[in-house]
Protein backbone atom coordinates (compact mmCIF):
# COMPACT_ATOMS: atom_id res chain seq x y z
CA UNK A 1 0.00 0.00 0.00
CA UNK A 2 2.82 2.44 0.86
CA UNK A 3 4.47 1.73 -2.48
CA UNK A 4 1.19 2.44 -4.25
CA UNK A 5 0.95 5.80 -2.51
CA UNK A 6 4.54 6.39 -3.60
CA UNK A 7 3.57 6.04 -7.27
CA UNK A 8 0.81 8.61 -6.77
CA UNK A 9 2.63 11.15 -4.58
CA UNK A 10 6.19 11.07 -5.93
CA UNK A 11 5.41 13.33 -8.93
CA UNK A 12 3.94 15.93 -6.59
CA UNK A 13 7.04 15.78 -4.41
CA UNK A 14 9.34 16.28 -7.39
CA UNK A 15 7.25 19.18 -8.71
CA UNK A 16 7.41 21.02 -5.38
CA UNK A 17 11.09 20.12 -4.90
CA UNK A 18 11.96 21.46 -8.35
CA UNK A 19 9.95 24.65 -7.84
CA UNK A 20 11.84 25.38 -4.63
CA UNK A 21 15.19 25.05 -6.41
CA UNK A 22 14.12 27.22 -9.34
CA UNK A 23 12.58 29.95 -7.18
CA UNK A 24 15.51 30.20 -4.78
CA UNK A 25 18.23 30.31 -7.42
CA UNK A 26 17.72 34.02 -8.27
CA UNK A 27 16.99 34.77 -4.62
CA UNK A 28 20.37 33.34 -3.67
CA UNK A 29 22.10 35.33 -6.42
CA UNK A 30 20.54 38.59 -5.28
CA UNK A 31 21.25 37.92 -1.61
CA UNK A 32 24.88 36.95 -2.21
CA UNK A 33 25.78 39.67 -4.70
CA UNK A 34 23.84 42.56 -3.19
CA UNK A 35 23.80 41.85 0.54
CA UNK A 36 26.61 39.39 1.29
CA UNK A 37 27.10 36.29 3.39
CA UNK A 38 24.36 36.67 5.99
CA UNK A 39 21.64 37.35 3.45
CA UNK A 40 22.81 34.45 1.31
CA UNK A 41 22.81 32.17 4.33
CA UNK A 42 19.26 33.23 5.15
CA UNK A 43 18.21 32.33 1.61
CA UNK A 44 19.90 28.91 1.81
CA UNK A 45 18.43 28.17 5.23
CA UNK A 46 14.94 29.13 4.10
CA UNK A 47 15.28 27.10 0.91
CA UNK A 48 16.16 24.03 2.93
CA UNK A 49 13.15 24.56 5.17
CA UNK A 50 10.99 24.41 2.04
CA UNK A 51 12.85 21.37 0.73
CA UNK A 52 12.26 19.61 4.04
CA UNK A 53 8.59 20.54 3.79
CA UNK A 54 8.37 18.61 0.50
CA UNK A 55 8.96 15.40 2.46
CA UNK A 56 5.51 15.87 4.00
CA UNK A 57 3.91 15.67 0.56
CA UNK A 58 4.83 11.98 0.83
CA UNK A 59 3.35 11.84 4.36
CA UNK A 60 6.85 11.42 5.75
CA UNK A 61 7.76 13.15 9.01
CA UNK A 62 10.96 14.73 10.30
CA UNK A 63 11.92 14.81 13.98
CA UNK A 64 15.16 16.57 14.90
CA UNK A 65 16.20 16.05 18.52
CA UNK A 66 18.92 18.32 19.88
CA UNK A 67 18.98 18.34 23.68
CA UNK A 68 22.69 19.18 23.81
CA UNK A 69 23.88 22.56 25.05
CA UNK A 70 26.26 23.18 22.17
CA UNK A 71 28.41 26.32 22.11
CA UNK A 72 27.83 29.04 19.54
CA UNK A 73 31.36 30.39 19.83
CA UNK A 74 33.29 27.19 19.16
CA UNK A 75 33.60 25.31 15.85
CA UNK A 76 32.04 21.87 15.70
CA UNK A 77 32.31 18.92 13.36
CA UNK A 78 28.92 17.21 13.16
CA UNK A 79 29.66 13.57 12.35
CA UNK A 80 26.68 11.63 11.00
CA UNK A 81 25.81 8.34 9.39
CA UNK A 82 24.63 8.87 5.81
CA UNK A 83 21.49 7.28 4.44
CA UNK A 84 20.35 9.48 1.55
CA UNK A 85 20.67 12.92 0.02
CA UNK A 86 17.54 13.77 2.00
CA UNK A 87 19.71 13.82 5.15
CA UNK A 88 21.21 17.14 4.08
CA UNK A 89 18.37 19.72 3.87
CA UNK A 90 17.15 18.75 7.33
CA UNK A 91 20.60 19.29 8.83
CA UNK A 92 21.12 22.59 7.05
CA UNK A 93 17.87 23.92 8.50
CA UNK A 94 18.10 22.60 12.04
CA UNK A 95 21.82 23.33 12.44
CA UNK A 96 21.57 26.77 10.87
CA UNK A 97 22.60 28.70 13.98
CA UNK A 98 25.93 26.82 14.01
CA UNK A 99 26.77 27.85 10.41
CA UNK A 100 27.26 24.20 9.49
CA UNK A 101 29.04 23.79 6.13
CA UNK A 102 28.98 20.65 4.01
CA UNK A 103 31.52 18.64 2.07
CA UNK A 104 30.34 17.80 -1.43
CA UNK A 105 31.53 16.21 -4.64
CA UNK A 106 32.93 18.79 -7.02
CA UNK A 107 30.67 17.45 -9.78
CA UNK A 108 27.65 18.92 -7.96
CA UNK A 109 28.95 22.49 -8.29
CA UNK A 110 27.53 22.70 -11.82
CA UNK A 111 24.17 22.12 -13.41
CA UNK A 112 21.77 22.01 -10.42
CA UNK A 113 19.68 25.14 -9.79
CA UNK A 114 20.24 26.63 -6.32
CA UNK A 115 22.27 23.65 -5.10
CA UNK A 116 25.28 24.24 -7.34
CA UNK A 117 25.26 27.98 -6.62
CA UNK A 118 25.28 27.38 -2.88
CA UNK A 119 28.09 24.85 -3.16
CA UNK A 120 30.22 27.39 -5.00
CA UNK A 121 29.50 30.31 -2.67
CA UNK A 122 28.33 28.90 0.67
CA UNK A 123 31.75 28.28 2.23
CA UNK A 124 31.84 24.48 2.27
CA UNK A 125 34.39 22.16 0.66
CA UNK A 126 34.00 20.73 -2.84
CA UNK A 127 36.25 17.75 -3.29
CA UNK A 128 37.40 15.71 -6.25
CA UNK A 129 37.36 12.09 -5.11
CA UNK A 130 39.75 11.18 -7.92
CA UNK A 131 42.33 13.62 -6.56
CA UNK A 132 43.24 12.89 -2.91
CA UNK A 133 45.61 15.85 -2.73
CA UNK A 134 42.94 18.28 -3.87
CA UNK A 135 40.47 16.78 -1.40
CA UNK A 136 42.82 17.19 1.56
CA UNK A 137 43.62 20.77 0.53
CA UNK A 138 39.92 21.64 0.28
CA UNK A 139 39.23 20.15 3.71
CA UNK A 140 42.17 22.07 5.16
CA UNK A 141 40.78 25.30 3.69
CA UNK A 142 37.43 24.51 5.25
CA UNK A 143 39.12 23.94 8.59
CA UNK A 144 40.78 27.35 8.31
CA UNK A 145 37.45 29.05 7.54
CA UNK A 146 35.88 27.29 10.50
CA UNK A 147 38.63 28.52 12.80
CA UNK A 148 38.50 32.10 11.53
CA UNK A 149 34.71 32.44 11.48
CA UNK A 150 33.68 30.04 14.26
CA UNK A 151 31.75 28.02 11.72
CA UNK A 152 30.92 24.34 11.97
CA UNK A 153 30.71 21.59 9.37
CA UNK A 154 28.91 18.33 8.69
CA UNK A 155 30.82 15.28 7.52
CA UNK A 156 29.61 11.79 6.61
CA UNK A 157 32.67 9.64 7.39
CA UNK A 158 31.25 6.39 6.00
CA UNK A 159 32.34 7.62 2.57
CA UNK A 160 29.10 6.55 0.87
CA UNK A 161 25.40 6.30 1.59
CA UNK A 162 23.97 3.25 3.32
CA UNK A 163 21.22 1.67 1.23
CA UNK A 164 19.71 -0.27 4.12
CA UNK A 165 20.42 1.93 7.15
CA UNK A 166 23.30 -0.21 8.42
CA UNK A 167 26.16 1.97 9.69
CA UNK A 168 29.43 1.40 7.85
CA UNK A 169 32.88 1.81 9.37
CA UNK A 170 33.87 5.46 9.75
CA UNK A 171 36.93 6.82 7.97
CA UNK A 172 39.07 9.33 9.83
CA UNK A 173 41.07 11.10 7.10
CA UNK A 174 38.56 13.87 6.39
CA UNK A 175 37.99 14.66 10.04
CA UNK A 176 41.73 14.63 10.62
CA UNK A 177 42.36 17.14 7.82
CA UNK A 178 39.84 19.55 9.33
CA UNK A 179 41.12 19.12 12.88
CA UNK A 180 44.67 19.93 11.80
CA UNK A 181 43.54 23.44 10.87
CA UNK A 182 40.84 23.73 13.51
CA UNK A 183 42.02 21.67 16.52
CA UNK A 184 39.60 23.33 18.93
CA UNK A 185 36.57 21.89 17.12
CA UNK A 186 34.21 19.64 19.06
CA UNK A 187 33.08 16.37 17.50
CA UNK A 188 29.28 16.07 17.65
CA UNK A 189 27.75 12.72 16.57
CA UNK A 190 24.35 12.78 14.86
CA UNK A 191 22.37 9.56 14.43
CA UNK A 192 20.06 9.48 11.40
CA UNK A 193 17.27 6.92 11.29
CA UNK A 194 15.06 5.83 8.39
CA UNK A 195 15.88 8.45 5.74
CA UNK A 196 17.15 5.61 3.52
CA UNK A 197 13.57 4.41 3.25
CA UNK A 198 12.68 7.47 1.17
CA UNK A 199 14.78 6.03 -1.66
CA UNK A 200 14.47 2.33 -0.89
CA UNK A 201 12.91 1.78 -4.35
CA UNK A 202 15.22 4.24 -6.10
CA UNK A 203 14.10 7.60 -7.42
CA UNK A 204 10.61 6.35 -8.28
CA UNK A 205 8.47 5.63 -6.44
CA UNK A 206 9.66 7.27 -3.26
CA UNK A 207 8.93 5.90 0.17
CA UNK A 208 5.87 7.18 2.01
CA UNK A 209 4.59 7.32 5.62
CA UNK A 210 8.12 7.18 7.05
CA UNK A 211 9.05 8.52 10.47
CA UNK A 212 12.57 9.89 10.18
CA UNK A 213 14.67 11.08 13.10
CA UNK A 214 17.90 12.98 13.58
CA UNK A 215 19.36 12.70 17.11
CA UNK A 216 22.20 14.99 18.18
CA UNK A 217 24.33 13.10 20.69
CA UNK A 218 26.70 14.37 23.41
CA UNK A 219 29.76 16.14 21.98
CA UNK A 220 33.23 14.62 22.11
CA UNK A 221 36.25 16.76 22.89
CA UNK A 222 39.16 15.38 20.83
CA UNK A 223 41.76 17.02 23.05
CA UNK A 224 44.20 14.43 24.37
CA UNK A 225 42.77 11.62 22.23
CA UNK A 226 44.08 10.06 19.05
CA UNK A 227 42.16 10.76 15.86
CA UNK A 228 41.17 7.11 15.41
CA UNK A 229 39.98 6.91 19.01
CA UNK A 230 37.86 10.02 18.61
CA UNK A 231 36.27 8.89 15.35
CA UNK A 232 35.57 5.41 16.72
CA UNK A 233 33.91 6.94 19.78
CA UNK A 234 31.61 8.94 17.52
CA UNK A 235 30.83 5.86 15.41
CA UNK A 236 30.02 3.77 18.47
CA UNK A 237 27.75 6.49 19.88
CA UNK A 238 25.74 6.54 16.66
CA UNK A 239 25.58 2.75 16.49
CA UNK A 240 24.35 2.60 20.08
CA UNK A 241 21.65 5.20 19.42
CA UNK A 242 20.44 3.22 16.40
CA UNK A 243 20.69 -0.14 18.18
CA UNK A 244 23.39 -1.49 15.89
CA UNK A 245 26.45 -3.42 17.00
CA UNK A 246 29.94 -2.62 15.73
Amino acid sequence: MRKLFGFILTPLHYIFFGLVLVVFHPIQWICFNWFGYRAHKWAVDTMNWWITATYYVLFNTVTFNNKQHLPLDRPMIFVANHQSLYDIPVMIWFLRKYHAKFISKIELTKGIPSVSYNLRHGGGANIDRRDPRQSIMELAKLGTRMKENRWSCVIFPEGTRSKDGAVRAFQSAGIGAILKKCPEALIVPVAIRNSWKMVRYGKYPMGTFIRMTWDVLPPIDPTGKSLDETVKEAENAIRMQLGQSS
